[in-house]
C-alpha cells in the first residue's frame, strides 16, 4: 500500500461535507459509499422530486403559486423545473443526466443535494471536462481511448473517493470509472487525483444501470467493484437494492472471462442475500474455496466507515466472484 494520499486544503465548514447520508454511488461509503462519506443505514427514503433528486425541504419547494394567474403560475413552474434540471456549476455533472431519455425505474440510490465546498466547486469547473462524463445513454465509451489502453475496473459508489484515489495509487497501471450521483464526492475525487498526479480516474455522473446497459461493449471491463451498497434493510425496500439476478445478468454481459465481481457490505441480511443470488447464478464462480465469503483483499483499503463500524461490533463480509 502507498502512502496515504494528501488531503484536502482545509476549507470552513470541511468537515460536514465529509459526510454522505449513498453511490455510484444511495450506496454506503466506500470511505466513507458507494454504493462507499461517512453514511449511515437508510430508513425510509427522503420524499423525492420528479426529476429523482431528493428533496431537502424548504429550499426546494415548488413556488407558492395560490391566487397567481394561470400563465404566471406556468411560468413559474416550469422555470423550478428548469433550475433542478441545470448544472450546478458551468461545464460540471449534469443534474439527471438521462432524465429525458430513459425510463423511470425502481433505482437502488437516491440522489440528494449536499453543500460542496469551494475546493470541491473549483475542482469540478476545472476538472470536469478533462475527467467527468455524464451518464446520459446516447453512447458508447471507448474505454482504451478514455484510458490510454489501461485495463479498466468499473467501481459503483465511491462517496468521498479516498478510497477509490487510494486504489488507484496503489494500481497506476489499471483504469477506474468511478460512478455516483454525490456531487461533493465527485467533486473531493476529481481534487484527490488532480493533486497526487493521478491520471487512470475517470469520474462518471448517473445511473450506474444505464451505463452498463446503453454505454459499455459486450467484454468491457477487467472487474466490476461494489462497496457497501445501500442494505435497503426494509423488506418493502428490498427490491431497491442493487446486487439482484437481473442486475448480474447485466454485469456478465460487461465483464470479461476471469473478471472479477468484489463486493462488501457490513450488513449481514444484504451479505447472505447477495452471497445466495451470486452463487446461484450460472455465469459466477466464487473465488472462495469453501464457497462462502473471502478476506478482505490487501487492495481494498480499510475506509473510514468501515473502521467506525468495525469499533461497534459490525461485521464486515467480502465477496468475491468470477465471471465464466
Amino acid at each position: 500500500m502507498s502512502e496515504p494520499l494528501n488531503p484536502s486544503p482545509a476549507t470552513p465548514g470541511d468537515a460536514a461535507a465529509e459526510t454522505d447520508s449513498t453511490l455510484p454511488s444511495g450506496t454506503h461509503p466506500t470511505d466513507p459509499p458507494a454504493t462507499g462519506t461517512d453514511r449511515t443505514h437508510p430508513t425510509d427514503p427522503p420524499a423525492t422530486r420528479s426529476d429523482g433528486t431528493a428533496s431537502t425541504g424548504a429550499d426546494d419547494a415548488a413556488p407558492a403559486t395560490a391566487g397567481i394567474p394561470d400563465e404566471l403560475r406556468a411560468a413559474a413552474l416550469d422555470r423550478a423545473r428548469r433550475l433542478r434540471q441545470e448544472p450546478r456549476f458551468p461545464g460540471g455533472p449534469a443534474a439527471d443526466p438521462a432524465g429525458s431519455h430513459h425510463e423511470r425505474r425502481i433505482r437502488s440510490f437516491q440522489p440528494r443535494r449536499s453543500r460542496v465546498t469551494p475546493g470541491q466547486q473549483d475542482a469540478l469547473e476545472r476538472l470536469w471536462p478533462k475527467w467527468g462524463l455524464d451518464i446520459d445513454g446516447l453512447r458508447v465509451l471507448d474505454l482504451p481511448e478514455l484510458f490510454d489502453g489501461l485495463p479498466v475496473v468499473l467501481e459503483i459508489g465511491f462517496g468521498m473517493g479516498e478510497a477509490t484515489a487510494q486504489m488507484a495509487a496503489d494500481d497506476p497501471g489499471t483504469g477506474i470509472l468511478a460512478v455516483d450521483v454525490h456531487t461533493p464526492g465527485q467533486g473531493n475525487l476529481l481534487g484527490l487525483a488532480d493533486r497526487n498526479g493521478m491520471s487512470n480516474i475517470r469520474v462518471a455522473n448517473g445511473d450506474a444501470i444505464i451505463l452498463l446497459r446503453e454505454m459499455l461493449e459486450p467484454d468491457a471491463l477487467d472487474g466490476l467493484r461494489v462497496y457497501f451498497p445501500d442494505p435497503w434493510p426494509k423488506s418493502r425496500h428490498h427490491k431497491r437494492r442493487l446486487i439482484q439476478p437481473e442486475f448480474l445478468d447485466l454485469a456478465a454481459q460487461r465483464l470479461k472471462p476471469g473478471a472479477v465481481l468484489h463486493c462488501a457490505t457490513d450488513w449481514e441480511p444484504y451479505a447472505e442475500q447477495m452471497l445466495e443470488v451470486l452463487t446461484a447464478h450460472p455465469r459466477f464462480e466464487n473465488t472462495a474455496a469453501d464457497g462462502g465469503y473471502a478476506p478482505r483483499p490487501a487492495f481494498r483499503p480499510l475506509t473510514r466507515f468501515e473502521g467506525q463500524g468495525l469499533d461497534k461490533g459490525h461485521v464486515v463480509h467480502d465477496l468475491l466472484f468470477a465471471r465464466r
